[in-house]
């Protein structure tokens, strides 16, 4: 029998977990797939995804550099796509249509509801205006937090914020003049972890919080800035693996029709 094709197109693309989580996702739901890692050549992505859908594949996961790029390439669109004007999620439909969603902000919202994490009306300051900001801000308004989008540069924090403005409250300030207030959630969106780095804010303001969540994670240890916010004292701190599952469940439900449990996913030995 023919298995249902997906996979995940990135580059690179060797260290993606996704392949296993949605083995094990098929394997929890009695779902017949194969789920494969592709890597994207930068010339030749949009020939290398229309092919892919061209021989049969029913879906894919976008990351890392071509969330826009398969973005522009759809026909239809989640609005959580469209604000995020960026996708990690293609289904293709029956008229062989592909449909964009962005999963990445359901993900980290059901992360977040899961460590316990997530009332309305708190107060949340997410760290960076870039894609990562970009893609999470519809689901987190959506969820009745009042964010503010904290960047070194003030003006590109600003467009998110007046681009935002109407599903929610939000603010933007630079990093350098966050208030020194008690947020109840604190989010690194940045990438510096890649480099070894943590964002540059006073370290009253992760002492002070609540908790303290990184979108990033690093298998088998502490990313930069959850290292840092232990050191700090704060007790209550995550990385971005829930977040990453999370958003994966969100993709298989919109390819199955079924929404897997991320519990055994997130306590497996084997990822």
């Amino acid at each position: 029998m023919n298995k249902d094709k997906y996979a995940v197109w990135g580059n690179p693309i060797a260290q993606s977990k996704s392949p296993k989580i949605h083995q094990l996702f098929a394997q929890q739901t009695a779902q017949q797939m194969d789920y494969v890692a592709m890597l994207g050549d930068e010339a030749n992505f949009e020939l290398q995804l229309r092919t892919f859908f061209a021989e049969g594949a029913k879906g894919c996961n976008i990351t890392a550099p071509f969330k826009m790029r398969a973005y522009a390439l759809a026909d239809e669109y989640s609005e959580r796509a469209l604000t995020a004007e960026a996708c990690n999620t293609l289904k293709r439909l029956d008229d062989g249509r592909l449909y964009a969603d962005n999963t990445d902000g359901a993900g980290l919202v059901s992360d977040l509801a899961r460590l316990g994490w997530l009332k309305p009306q708190q107060s949340m300051l997410i760290l960076g205006a870039g894609g990562a900001t970009k893609g999470v801000l519809l689901p987190l308004l959506q969820a009745q937090q009042n964010i503010v989008i904290a960047n070194r540069t003030l003006a590109t924090a600003q467009e998110l914020a007046d681009k935002f403005a109407q599903y929610g409250q939000i603010t933007a300030v630079q990093l350098s003049d966050i208030p020194v207030q008690k947020f109840d959630v604190v989010i690194n969106a940045t990438s510096l972890g890649l480099q070894g780095k943590t964002v540059d804010i006073s370290p009253e303001i992760l002492q002070k919080a609540t908790a303290v969540y990184d979108m990033q994670y690093a298998k088998d240890a502490d990313t930069p800035f959850v290292t840092w916010a232990k050191s700090l004292g704060a007790t209550q701190v995550s990385d971005g693996f829930g977040m990453l599952v999370g958003q994966a469940a969100h993709s298989f439900e919109l390819w199955r029709g079924v929404m897997p449990d991320v519990q055994p996913i997130l306590t497996s030995a084997v990822i």
